[in-house]
């Protein structure tokens, strides 16, 4: 009693842990220091939910009854990580652009934005995940049983089960359902799984180095002990090793927990590279010591020992409590964040595609939601769901028994959302793919699946009769749930995996073929299969009138009122409206929708907005059916919506030329006003001294010299307008012939700063923050032209009590990026884009030049085919000059 009291209150240490762990990543996100949240690693270390409570426990029992078999589990997966470039990175890709919030809404959005998909999904989701929960809770139990020493009867352990799936209930509720996110990411939850991620594979590695070095003699003696038992005599077979492996793979897609951790919870699909080498690296270290703990289990446990509890009972057999502890936090970890994550998928799924749509149609709508709260009841509905979820996977433990090996009851549950891969894949790949193809194959799928492999796990006579498992319903032998068709003597998980996926894809290639898709279905069809051309496009709505007040009544009670009038206030800015109502066009009813769908789903998003705007693609259906048009001509419809986009974009743009126009006409009137100001300064000085020199006979030599230098300085400052007049009238004209040389960079950077500081009569200080050595190709005059102005430019209008410039020199790519900051207080936000502007001069406080230095340094930037910008945010005034490197060579 000690040992387990002492069990439960390191359980409910770490869980109290746990929950430490989860809070203080939401806390850090809401206040924007969550950087370290969406590293690669912690997306990596979540996907490890795959290692659930059957890779920590039940991997060796299952090398210890077949063998090397076992790995198949983890080869799947690797391939699949592996070649992430060609499926993973699309889903991703589709998943952040059409705002997925779980696999249902995958295949439903993809299916014409189905509800009725949607629900098929959820349903045989929430089926074929209930065998995998219970195999948790099972490995929980029988773990607690076995440490404490005293197993009880089957009531004890179900009273456990029960107690362990009500306090994973709670912690999933309070962590999975805080808040609606259009994305609906849970940074809590993942920091949580990434920590239980190292605390297993940790506990893993413990007690296989304690089986390898403190029972055994080391590495060798474990050679020889498996050389010595059953274990050596394992024989491949092809056909099952195939199965399995495609199986795993096929799991890691489409199980809801592991879409939610890959696709979901994605912060940057460029962390999937991390992941295709890092994951199958963490699956390889959890297998390190799967043979030699099962192999020493077999030889120092007594018969009939239960291989699954191995790494359990060893140290508990040789006296190592503590690391028996270590163990059972390995497992109780890898138990939970699998029931975790795999509870907040479904849950978001039953709320989306079944509450959700049901609570609308009896509340009438829409309309009628305006005076309830669809927050509230979403939220209610997701944490309701959980706590269902998790009991009808005690039941299942409870009908099943609680013994069958865990190996088996995960691939139970791995061959049912399999059932998924053909409509995913093919929606991903084929355009032609339809929604009534998909519930076909699906609904065969999961017939065969359940007839075969899912109703015979319960044993014998409790839903299948012994009589239909030996002679077939009604006596018909080739109906035989593991004889289908007359074909015995297969494995019969390889024998049901066969049929239910082979005739899902067949029946859903075939129906796809005979039927038509809808244009909706078109129109996504096109979004998913050429995601990467169209992922900053989202399908329009068109058809339709909508109120924007009957808009934002419907989003405030399904977002939360301060979040739809964030969203609505900053569309209408963006629309160049004033007030908080933005006009219901079809950019906007698309950005609508892409946030309602991490609140309700995308199918029942679009249907909300749909009923609201009174057309949109069911109108386009409804008279395509009337009309009895030909897909060519659903086709031509897609085409002149698309011409139409094209044509509002090609007003928007000719009504930015003509303001552009009348921009550049006022600009034409302020430039001459200018020049006239610019030149007529320096020519009055010049005649008022010239004048002063002629009609002057007493002037004195030091009094004539002094009136000739001003004359002369004069006259050297008009000149130097008149060059850079015609300097820039060149450039502008294109009539500029570049004379290209190779250089340092380096060289060229030290010359501008040497010929920018010498002489001035404000002290610069210039710092290069990095070494430049780098060789160009370019118009080395022109570039030190550009440098110079820079320099000079700081020199003048740096405020600073001690100007430093700062000179940074970054490699991007095949460009090199040169950025010029100082440490003044810059230039205001409504002057950074006239700086490049002729005459422009926005301190008019400093003396200085025309202002037409960073006009010319545009106009050369251009010409060498590279840029300068303007950095705000700096702190002091921030140049990048952006030139071509078209020699990637360093500098000997």
């Amino acid at each position: 009693m000690g040992s387990l009291n002492a069990l439960v209150a390191v359980c409910l240490i770490y869980v109290a842990f746990l929950f430490g762990v989860a809070f203080a990543a939401e806390r850090a996100t809401l206040r924007g220091k969550g950087a370290w949240l969406q590293l690669p690693l912690v997306y990596t270390l979540s996907l490890s939910v795959y290692c659930t409570a059957w890779t920590f426990y039940g991997a060796v029992g299952y090398a210890a009854r077949s063998g090397l078999e076992y790995l198949t589990i983890y080869i799947g997966p690797s391939l699949v990580l592996f070649g992430w470039w060609w499926f993973l990175r699309k889903l991703v890709r589709i998943g952040r652009s059409q705002r997925i919030t779980s696999i249902a809404d995958m295949i439903s959005s993809r299916y014409g934005k189905s509800n009725m998909l949607a629900v098929g999904v959820t349903i045989l989701a929430v089926i074929g995940t209930t065998p995998y929960i219970a195999l948790q809770l099972q490995s929980v139990t029988t773990s607690f049983a076995v440490f404490s020493g005293a197993p009880g009867g089957a009531s004890d352990l179900s009273a456990t089960a029960l107690w362990v799936a009500g306090g994973l209930a709670v912690f999933t509720i309070i962590f999975g359902t805080r808040n609606l996110d259009a994305n609906e990411r849970h940074y809590g939850v993942v920091m949580a799984i990434a920590v239980e991620a190292v605390v297993k594979l940790f506990a893993l590695l413990a007690v296989g180095v304690f089986v390898v070095w403190g029972i055994a003699d080391g590495p060798s003696d474990i050679l020889a002990r498996i050389e010595a038992s059953k274990i050596a005599k394992w024989e491949i077979q092809g056909g099952r090793w195939a199965g399995l492996i495609f199986l795993s793979a096929a799991a890691v897609l489409c199980l809801p927990r592991m879409f939610q951790v890959m696709v979901v919870e994605n912060e940057n699909e460029d962390h999937l590279r991390t992941a295709s080498w890092a994951f199958p690296a963490y699956l390889m270290v959890m297998s390190l010591f799967v043979v030699p703990i099962a192999v020493v289990g077999l030889d120092l446990m007594p018969a009939g020992s239960n291989p699954d509890m191995f790494v359990l009972t060893l140290p508990l057999a040789t006296g190592n409590e503590g690391l028996a502890m270590l163990s059972f936090l390995g497992g109780f970890s890898s138990a939970t964040s699998m029931v975790i994550v795999a509870a907040i998928a479904l849950s978001t799924m039953v709320s989306n595609h079944i509450v959700m749509p049901i609570w609308l149609s009896l509340s009438g709508g829409v309309r009628a939601s305006i005076s309830g709260d669809v927050r509230g009841v979403v939220l209610l509905s997701r944490r309701v769901s959980i706590a269902v979820i998790l009991l009808l996977g005690y039941i299942y433990y409870r009908f099943s028994g609680g013994g069958t090996a865990l190996a088996s009851i995960g691939l139970i549950s791995f061959a049912g959302v399999a059932q998924f891969l053909p409509v995913l894949v093919g929606g991903v790949f084929w355009r032609g793919a339809t929604r009534v193809g998909a519930l076909v194959g699906l609904t065969v799928g999961f017939v065969l699946w359940a007839y075969c492999l899912l109703l015979p796990s319960f044993g014998d006579s409790v839903l299948l009769p012994l009589s239909v498992m030996e002679s077939g319903p009604l006596g018909i032998g080739w109906l035989k749930p593991q004889a289908l068709f007359g074909i015995s003597g297969l494995d019969p998980l390889i024998h049901a995996i066969f049929w239910s996926i082979s005739l899902n894809a067949l029946s859903f290639f075939l129906v796809s073929m005979l039927g038509v898709p809808s244009p909706l279905e078109r129109l996504q069809g096109a979004q998913f299969v050429n995601i990467f051309e169209h992922s900053s496009r989202a399908p329009s709505w068109t058809g339709g009138v909508a109120k924007s007040e009957d808009l934002m009544i419907m989003a405030q009670r399904i977002m939360g009122a301060r979040e739809a009038q964030t969203l609505f206030e900053r569309e209408a800015t963006q629309q160049g409206l004033t007030g908080v109502l933005p006009e219901p066009n079809s950019d906007f009813l698309q950005v609508l929708e892409r946030e309602l769908s991490g609140s309700v789903g995308a199918a029942t998003a679009h249907a909300m907005i749909g009923q609201i705007v009174g057309g949109a693609s069911v109108s386009v259906q409804d008279l395509m059916a009337v009309a009895n048009e030909t897909a060519q001509i659903m086709e031509y419809s897609n085409q002149l919506e698309v011409k139409s986009e094209e044509l509002e974009r090609t007003a928007r743009q000719l009504r930015r030329a003509n303001d552009k126009l009348l921009l550049v006409s006022e600009q034409k009137d302020e430039f001459l006003s200018q020049v006239s100001h610019e030149l007529r300064t320096p020519m009055t000085s010049v005649r008022a001294f010239s004048e002063i020199l002629r009609d002057s006979e007493r002037l004195s030599a030091s009094e004539k010299r002094k009136y000739g230098g001003i004359i002369h300085d004069e006259a050297v400052r008009l000149t130097r307008l008149l060059d850079d007049l015609l300097d820039l009238n060149v450039l502008e004209n294109g009539g500029v012939s570049l004379n290209t040389q190779r250089a340092r960079l380096d060289t060229l950077l030290d010359h501008a700063i040497k010929t920018a500081v010498s002489g001035a009569e404000t002290v610069l200080r210039v710092e290069k923050a990095n070494a430049a050595h780098v060789e160009l190709e370019t118009d080395v005059d022109r570039l030190s032209q550009v440098f110079i102005n820079v320099i000079r430019n700081a020199q003048k209008y740096c405020d600073a009590k001690e100007p430093i410039l700062t000179i940074t020199v970054t490699e991007e790519d095949e460009r090199v990026l040169i950025d010029f900051a100082d440490n003044g207080t810059g230039i205001e936000e409504a002057s950074q884009e006239l700086i490049f502007e002729k005459f422009a001069r926005v301190n008019q406080q400093k003396a200085g030049g025309a202002g037409l230095g960073l006009a010319i340094c545009r106009e050369i930037m251009q010409r060498l085919g590279g840029e300068i910008s303007y950095l705000p945010g700096q702190g002091g005034a921030a140049f990048r000059v952006t030139i071509p490197q078209r020699l990637r060579q360093a500098a000997q």
